[in-house]
């Protein structure tokens, strides 16, 4: 949409929302509306404090251009090749964007929230573009978050999970918006991939916000929110680097960017298997009363979960994998305390694997796939799990975190999905995928059985099938 042809085929569009009218764009039948802050700028007497709605707009607001991106350090390394982050410069960083059907009445609307480990990301990565999903009949809107330091830090004086209460505002906006786009408020799935599908985990676990929820898309998230005090650790290592103290007042003193680089700086003396506190949710009275991997057990609403097999081969590069020698599995194994049984079911699912591959397994089924299983076992609601099996011929990734949301989007033609996927990535299961996704979004079934009835998961391949969970040992002898 963004080229010369794009810009003289398309006209106005316009919205009235509750704040005022927006002018986006409208092309092939799909109005777009890009950049309409849902909060004020998070900076100056708002900065690491809880958001706040914007003040409404007299004259009309032109929404033809994203708004910018939450302050960030872009990837390093071979993931700094694969994975790349729009840079849009300003301090209006809290702003939703929306992709409608241009004749929408009561459709069913979808809040997608970008990954990136709380630190990093943006909702104007080509990769999440919404025009396959209004195409489809669904209102598809997007939402920026504070990361990193300025939404996930833990201080004194500060309110916890700030990005997580940014994403509670969006939903907000979206549910009392939804109806000026062509949506149903009533109907809206939140969707999210990785640090974004901890988010949304996070906020069905949030009463309030579960209340404007239809449905969840969970695509390899974490479903563990932490005690405050191990949240912090990142935040006190800042404040250790810097020497400042570990409070409200004292990281805003401090300039975005200085903590960016302090980050940046600490990072860098660590590797994806430990070493470098991350950033995590932190269980809180008031923004996340409890960790979603024990809240949403109760939760009455259809949830469609899963994860990509070879998730860790994003995170670990080839040569890194293969200098993890028995030695160094058994040791790193032993810290993660896993159990024997777990080691010897990934051994008799990979008889062929490296020490190095089989220590990713069992990374990736610790993190990401045993945490789902178990709550796929312990649901009563209509719970249905994928795995996205689906090999990419780009640097031995194979099944890696986040190849999946190429296809879910079904834009496999898109630069981000070619970094990723490499040229020629299978059209037809782009298409199968996103009709999966569609289809819950729209009905809450994706189209294959509840997990509840016999392990049944959708395992999605150049040759899809339903079969009971693979691997179910493994991630047995996890629980």
């Amino acid at each position: 949409m963004g080229d010369a042809h794009a810009q003289h085929s398309a006209s106005t569009a316009t919205a009235t929302t509750t704040l005022g009218e927006v002018r986006g764009r409208t092309r092939d039948g799909i109005h777009r509306f890009l950049g309409i802050p849902y909060a004020r700028a998070p900076f100056g007497e708002l900065r690491f404090a809880a958001p706040e709605p914007p003040a409404a707009w007299s004259e009309p607001l032109a929404a033809a251009e994203f708004g910018p991106t939450a302050p960030q350090s872009p990837y390093r390394g071979d993931l700094g090749e694969l994975i790349k982050v729009p840079t849009i410069e300003g301090t209006e960083i809290l702003t939703v964007n929306v992709w409608a059907p241009a004749r929408a009445t009561q459709a069913p609307v979808v809040l997608w929230l970008h990954g990136g480990a709380l630190e990093r990301g943006a909702a104007a990565q080509p990769g999440y573009d919404g025009s396959t999903f209004a195409r489809d009949g669904i209102v598809f809107i997007s939402a920026n978050y504070r990361l990193g330091a300025e939404g996930f830090s833990v201080l004194d004086g500060s309110p916890l999970n700030l990005g997580l209460r940014d994403a509670q505002l969006a939903l907000d906006w979206a549910h009392r918006e939804a109806a000026a786009f062509g949506g149903d408020p009533a109907r809206i799935t939140v969707m999210g991939e990785s640090a974004g599908g901890a988010l949304v985990a996070a906020l069905l676990s949030q009463p309030a916000a579960r209340a404007k929820v239809a449905g969840a898309i969970i695509q390899s998230g974490p479903l563990e929110a932490v005690a405050p005090e191990k949240a912090r650790r990142a935040s006190d290592a800042i404040a250790k680097r810097l020497g400042v103290p570990a409070t409200r007042a004292g990281f805003a003193a401090v300039d975005p960017a200085e903590l960016l680089r302090a980050r940046a700086e600490i990072a860098a003396g660590g590797s994806p298997l430990g070493g470098t506190p991350g950033y995590a949710l932190a269980v809180d009275p008031e923004s996340l009363p409890a960790s979603p991997d024990a809240a949403l057990t109760g939760v009455e609403i259809p949830i469609l979960i899963g994860t990509n097999t070879d998730e860790y081969r994003l995170w670990l590069t080839p040569e890194a994998v293969a200098g993890i020698g028995s030695a160094k599995a058994w040791l790193a194994r032993l810290a993660m305390r896993v159990p024997g049984a777990a080691a010897r079911a990934v051994r008799a699912a990979f008889p062929a694997a490296s020490p190095g591959e089989r220590l990713g397994q069992i990374v990736t089924d610790r993190l990401l796939r045993a945490p789902a299983t178990r709550l796929a076992q312990a649901r009563t609601a209509p719970t249905f799990v994928y795995e996205f099996a689906w090999e990419s011929p780009v640097r031995d990734l194979r099944a890696a975190h986040a190849l999946d949301i190429a296809f879910a989007f079904d834009l496999l033609e898109d630069d981000d999905a070619r970094r990723l996927n490499g040229d020629g990535a299978p059209a037809a299961l782009g298409a199968e995928m996103h009709a999966a996704w569609v289809a819950f979004i729209r009905d809450g079934n994706p189209g294959w059985p509840a997990f509840r009835d016999g392990r049944s998961t959708r395992v999605f391949n150049t040759e899809s099938v339903t079969i009971p969970q693979r691997r179910a040992a493994v991630v047995d002898a996890l629980s």
